[in-house]
């Protein structure tokens, strides 16, 4: 039997090339043909999940995390003129900080520099993983950053989401997992509506503009950023669908597999593409609202260590 490992990372305990690599161990320990393919749906974890398929470099440079204190950040650059920016590794809730981790004054200044300085080192397209911001700058931050630095040239700008949020949304929905009260959540919505009259084009009336705190609407205002779907992007460019067509059998992995699976995330765009080919879900829990999405897959292993995923791979349909 042929697996196709597709997992996305257990975020805070393995990546997806670890869980990848484990379910794969075990299901050639129990005499199948694997194929590893570790993925990620625009968030963190998508610079590794691309730099195999793009062949990027990865380059070290200057930047500042969301409250300007100044910290190294890393961006991914290819032969063919392509750029791969994660928002998360500068401009992230998880990014290091020693001082208060106020979500009013955290912005995108930092990840405006790493978008820059590819601009500068002759990116012709800039792509921005945007999942996992610490901001809701409305993208104010990046625009001024990238402007300081003379702008992005003739580089055109896609944004990779897995939200369909809108613009002005953006503070009510995400700002309290990042830290806002409700007076805060108040003042930043207020803030984005003065920052979208501000723009050069209203973002206000397009989804996918609220993801990273309003960031992908200031890219779209500003520069004309695409805004794409992360997992989407992701599933394309590592090349899944010619995978999935000598697969048996693909297996799926996350931390956590909930109602909010269905919603953007890598393993329901996993799902729309597989048509026949049966889904195994690897994952570390299960959330009690699953509900009918549950008949989605041909089974639901629970694995929470490396042990554990290698099991789940040796024991497929077993």
């Amino acid at each position: 039997m042929r697996v196709l490992v597709v997992p996305d990372s257990f975020k805070g305990t393995y990546t997806a090339a670890e869980v990848a690599e484990a379910v794969a161990t075990g299901a050639e320990a129990a005499g199948h043909e694997a194929v590893r393919m570790p993925v990620a749906d625009g968030g963190e974890g998508t610079l590794a999940a691309l730099t195999g398929p793009l062949r990027l470099e990865h380059v070290e440079v200057e930047a500042v995390n969301p409250w300007r204190v100044p910290c190294r950040g890393v961006l991914g650059l290819s032969p063919d003129g392509t750029a791969v920016v994660e928002l998360a590794s500068v401009s992230g809730m998880t990014t290091p900080h020693d001082g208060p981790r106020d979500a009013v004054t955290a912005d995108t200044y930092g990840t405006g520099m790493l978008m820059a300085e590819a601009a500068r080192r002759g990116a012709r397209h800039i792509v921005v993983a945007a999942g996992g911001s610490a901001t809701s700058d409305g993208g104010t931050g990046a625009i001024t950053a990238i402007l300081d630095r003379g702008g992005l040239g003739d580089a055109r700008v896609t944004v990779l989401t897995d939200v369909t949020t809108r613009y002005t949304d953006a503070a009510r929905v995400f700002g309290p997992q990042k830290g806002a009260d409700p007076a805060a959540v108040d003042l930043l919505t207020r803030r984005l509506e003065a920052t979208a009259l501000s723009l050069p084009r209203d973002p206000r009336a397009v989804d996918g503009t609220g993801a990273a705190g309003g960031f992908s609407g200031g890219m779209w205002a500003q520069f004309g950023a695409e805004l794409r779907s992360g997992a989407e992007f992701v599933l394309d460019a590592v090349g899944f669908d010619a995978a999935l067509a000598d697969a048996d059998v693909v297996v799926v992995g996350e931390g956590r597999l909930d109602s909010q699976s269905r919603a953007g995330k890598i393993v329901s765009a996993i799902l729309a593409r597989c048509g026949g080919t049966p889904v195994i879900a690897v994952v570390g829990s299960v959330g009690d609202d699953l509900g009918d999405y549950r008949s989605r897959f041909a089974d639901i292993v629970v694995a929470s260590d490396t042990a554990a995923l290698t099991r789940a791979g040796r024991e497929l349909y077993s």
